[in-house]
């Protein structure tokens, strides 16, 4: 059972939506599914339903709803893509962390004061970074996050788990920034770090171009397991 429903804001004067996915019976943790720059679009929306089918509460945020609300945009559409990144642009990183932390609030009530996690892609594996670093979130995953490297000053600051999925050839993530993350959070005893080799940017999206089956099935089975060890071990 899915549907968008109202999320308060932290200071409690204003309301955004949010995808939220529900499974059957009572939830047993809850997921906070973190978009790319697209918007939450029919593949952020999948990974929800994905998650609700494995019995958690999934919730979505439109975190770009102070632009625009209801941004969904195809990465495979090249004006759509240009448009992501015009959005991308002015997008506040730091009022976002604040609606993500808005809506672990509320994904924490809807399962009974219950654990929380977040995963997030693209512009999302960013802010999950950060999510690790400022919130109370119980678990975090990254995939293939762009910018890392001028948050690693943060990593002191992350007290939960939080597990980054880091494609070698990602076309905005180079070898030098990778390096950087992996010399940063080597030995951090809360970071997990995958590598994969020779794949791309968005190479676990549900839907188009950019998907690799193996890996994303293979990165996603990682995610799975950190999510049931660390939101009910």
């Amino acid at each position: 059972m899915a549907a968008m429903e109202d999320v308060i804001t932290l200071s409690g004067d204003g309301i955004f939506s949010a995808y939220v996915s529900r499974p059957e019976g009572t939830p047993k943790a809850a997921i906070v599914v973190i978009q790319e720059i697209f918007g939450v679009n029919a593949g952020i929306r999948k990974k929800c339903d994905n998650w609700a089918e494995k019995g958690y509460l999934a919730v979505a945020p439109d975190l770009f709803w102070r632009l625009e609300p209801g941004i969904n945009l195809d990465p495979d559409v090249p004006e759509e893509f240009k448009q992501a990144l015009e959005w991308m642009g002015k997008f506040n990183q730091d009022q976002g962390i604040r609606d993500i932390e808005a809506t672990i609030k509320y994904a924490r009530a809807a399962v009974g004061g219950g654990k929380v996690g977040c995963v997030g892609y693209c512009l999302g594996g960013r802010l999950a970074f950060m999510t690790a670093a400022r919130t109370d979130i119980n678990a975090s995953t990254g995939y293939y996050g762009v910018g890392i490297d001028g948050l690693l000053g943060e990593k002191h600051a992350i007290a939960h788990p939080l597990m980054l999925h880091i494609p070698t050839e990602d076309g905005f993530v180079d070898a030098d920034t990778q390096k950087a993350m992996h010399d940063a959070l080597y030995g951090h005893r809360k970071v997990t770090l995958h590598d994969y080799e020779g794949l791309d940017h968005g190479f676990a999206t549900e839907f188009g171009k950019r998907r690799d089956e193996a890996a994303a099935r293979l990165a996603d089975s990682r995610t799975e397991a950190f999510f049931e060890r660390e939101l009910f071990g």
